[in-house]
């Protein structure tokens, strides 16, 4: 895997304070650089991102696509440093070659016809499997991973910009994490990490710095996720989204207090 562009710039800026001192600091930047993904010798996405772990993105990617199941198991990534950014080459299992082709039929048809649209609009929200897999965290264990989560994010510690993405277990412990500019691709990225070492979340869940979208509702299902704890809100969809696919959310997860919905066990 090639990690070009990964490292860290700084910026001059002037730090201004209420009484009026005005003070010249220098500030790290994250990086944020086009990836182009192609799967199977087919363009399929352009995603902004964090330059680092893009083997992990892109499989996380796929599986979040749908164009790969996790039995599947993981697939070499080619990394392609170019002027404008990244190019990373993955080639999926011949059998999902199909999924492929249907997918990029869809991302392309033209939502001006009205069939198309309703098209469109059906491949935004499919439906999605129920979760299988159990939790054992307590909220003892979520106010442990709260505790320590800014220890595992070198970037963010740098920047004060960028998302983690955390698989904690059951005992609150933080497994591995992944950072990025973006929400949606630190959780693909903490996803194809897993996917890439055969775990799976052994009754813990995923701690996300973010708001709690949709997508990464979604995201979470279909990785099998037993419990997604976010640092924000949800929005309607996605509380109604989890709820529909058995996923328990713990939300606006604070040191002090933590908002729990379609939790079984007893907390």
């Amino acid at each position: 895997m090639m990690d070009s562009h990964a490292d860290n710039s700084t910026m001059r800026f002037d730090r201004l304070t209420p009484d009026g001192a005005t003070q010249p600091i220098d500030r790290a930047l994250a990086q944020e650089v086009p990836v182009a993904i192609e799967f199977s010798g087919i363009g399929y996405a352009v995603l902004m991102a964090t330059p680092a772990d893009i083997d992990d993105l892109v499989l996380g990617f796929a599986l979040a696509e749908r164009l790969i199941e996790p039995g599947d198991g993981a697939f070499a990534v080619d990394v392609h440093a170019t002027a404008q950014g990244l190019v990373a080459r993955a080639t999926l299992p011949p059998e999902r070659v199909e999924r492929l082709l249907n997918r990029v039929r869809h991302r392309a048809s033209d939502s001006s016809c009205g069939l198309c649209g309703i098209e469109n609009l059906e491949q935004a929200i499919r439906p999605l499997p129920r979760v299988t897999a159990q939790g054992r965290a307590d909220r003892a264990a979520i106010f442990r991973a709260l505790a320590a989560l800014g220890d595992h994010q070198p970037l963010n510690a740098a920047t004060g910009a960028v998302h983690a993405a955390a698989w904690v277990g059951a005992n609150g412990a933080i497994r591995l994490v992944r950072e990025d500019v973006g929400r949606h691709n630190a959780f693909d990225k903490l996803i194809g990490a897993m996917a890439r070492r055969g775990a799976d979340w052994g009754g813990g869940f995923a701690l996300l710095s973010s708001r709690c979208s949709y997508e990464l509702v979604e995201k979470a299902v279909l990785a099998n996720c037993p419990l997604l704890v976010t640092i924000s809100a949800p929005t309607q969809l996605a509380a109604d989204r989890a709820a529909a696919a058995g996923l328990p959310l713990v939300v606006l997860a604070r040191g002090d207090a933590v908002l729990a919905r379609g939790l079984t066990t007893d907390f």
